[in-house]
């Protein structure tokens, strides 16, 4: 393969890009700057009372991505493996331990600090329990706090269950946080924090819902874990994020209004032959080869699950400035992993016909059960409600072991051929795609 040219960027991600170069800056200083530090998981974080209390959020599963993409995760998993680790446990999680085993070094080059306080959010991935029961190994003697989150078995969010997660808030999390912050809970400080969340997800909901235009003026898959990044990590809460997704939804419109697409490493998708839904995370050692392959055949996704992991905001949920804790409970609770089978399938259904798809594709992560449990179950049904094409491939998150590019590029050559049959078949029979 030709070796990669530099990457086109639009000035939101430019924009990202210095948002979170300053971040981990500041991890890097947080002990000079007297910060304390807290590390925690994105699905359900809990991201403004951390800040709240001006301490700083790390979350292991972004430094594992981005040691991922920046083809660092393979050695770093067999670090983990030497150690015990086995092939079968989440990629994640050893590459995680590797980092920190190599030194514990940041996307910047600069050394993440060790936590003050290991937050446990836990909400619908049972290894986020033993992953932190290896964190506590590695550093002994910090504090731990666990906030449980119920999973949604019947597929609704009761009181008795906001209640349960307001309690442990009240009891556990925050004395916890006090203790190693120094400082009061201030509930007047959170709530405006939570008006900030709020506007930014309104904003996000627009961009994201931008992809039912047709052209779409966004990959809401490939470019969506860009712009998913500042309210699912440590700015949910800020004026940046909201300055964020101001300039990004400004450039969004400003797309819609000259028809143009969505903007790939190498520049704009011209012709764009068909619209997706995909299921399951992105493969981050591989992922511009990965997404080039769908660029080069037309292919663009217009909804995904994967964009959804911390927060599926377009069923209507926002932060609620007049019962932050409440909110908080609604929030961990309303995330994708925490939803049952049945609602992801009600969810991938919607988005299938409402973002006129003309196909629905799995990527299937081998050690990611939190996603991959049910995909065959969900495929069958989306096939029989939406009666289009399903696609299923495998990969890994930060594995390159287990990301085959010719494997994956054969598969999806042979989804697309069926997508084209079936869009000759139909125009044939006078029906419209999607």
């Amino acid at each position: 393969m030709a070796a990669p040219t530099e990457a086109i960027k639009e000035k939101s991600m430019i924009l990202q890009k210095d948002m979170l170069a300053k971040q981990f800056h500041d991890l890097s200083k947080a002990k000079e700057l007297g910060k304390k530090v807290v590390y925690t998981f994105v699905p359900g974080n809990i991201t403004e009372l951390i800040l709240s209390f001006d301490m700083l959020p790390v979350y292991p599963e972004i430094n594992a991505l981005q040691s991922g993409m920046r083809k660092k995760s393979a050695s770093f998993i067999k670090d983990a493996e030497k150690i015990g680790f086995s092939e079968d446990v989440c990629t994640y999680v050893k590459c995680d331990i590797g980092m920190m085993l190599n030194g514990n070094i940041g996307p910047t080059g600069e050394k993440l600090p060790s936590p003050d306080l290991l937050l446990l959010s836990y909400t619908g991935c049972f290894t986020f329990l033993k992953w932190f029961e290896n964190l506590e190994r590695l550093y002994p003697g910090v504090p731990v706090a666990m906030l449980h989150t119920p999973y949604q078995e019947d597929g609704q969010i009761t009181k008795d269950q906001i209640d349960y997660m307001v309690k442990q808030l009240k009891e556990d999390v925050i004395p916890k946080m006090e203790k190693v912050s120094g400082k009061k809970y201030d509930p007047a400080r959170l709530s405006e924090m939570m008006k900030n969340s709020a506007k930014a997800e309104d904003l996000l909901v627009k961009v994201l819902e931008s992809a039912k235009n047709v052209p779409t003026p966004i990959d809401a898959y490939f470019a969506g874990v860009y712009y998913i990044g500042p309210i699912f990590t440590a700015f949910r809460g800020t004026t940046a994020a909201v300055e964020y997704y101001t300039e990004l939804w400004n450039e969004v419109q400003e797309r819609m209004r000259l028809g143009l697409g969505p903007v790939t490493p190498e520049g704009e998708i011209k012709e764009q032959k068909f619209r997706l839904v995909m299921e399951g995370p992105p493969n981050w050692t591989n992922f511009r080869e990965f997404w080039k392959i769908f660029y080069d055949m037309g292919a663009v996704i217009v909804a995904s699950s994967y964009t959804k992991v911390g927060g599926v905001y377009d069923l209507g949920f926002r932060h609620d400035p007049t019962e932050p804790l409440e909110s908080l409970a609604k929030y961990c609770m309303g995330c994708y992993t925490n939803m049952n089978l049945p609602q992801r399938v009600g969810l991938i259904e919607k988005y299938v016909k409402e973002y006129k798809a003309d196909g629905f594709l799995i990527n299937s992560i081998k050690s990611c059960n939190s996603f991959s449990a049910g995909q065959l179950m969900i495929m069958r049904e989306i096939e029989q409600r939406c009666g289009v094409p399903v696609g299923f491939i495998e990969s890994d998150l930060v594995d390159p072991r287990y990301f085959s590019y010719a494997n994956i590029k054969n598969r999806l050559e042979s989804y697309f051929q069926m997508l084209e049959q079936r869009k000759i078949i139909l125009k044939r029979d006078g029906i419209e795609a999607g």
